[in-house]
């Protein structure tokens, strides 16, 4: 399972820094390579609106 962005993503980035493996891009907001995203959740603690969750 990977993990999904919201519509509350403000674009700050704080995901695609932490994720460990690159899954995570940024367009108009956060985007989440399903295929590549190991399910560790580091994206989620360190985003500060809430907007990541799991699957």
């Amino acid at each position: 399972m990977a993990h999904t962005v919201s519509s509350e993503c403000v674009a700050c980035g704080a995901c695609v820094d932490t994720c460990p493996v690159g899954a995570i891009t940024m367009e108009d907001k956060a985007v989440v390579d399903a295929a590549s995203c190991v399910d560790c959740g580091a994206c989620e603690g360190v985003c500060p609106t809430g907007a990541i969750q799991a699957e």
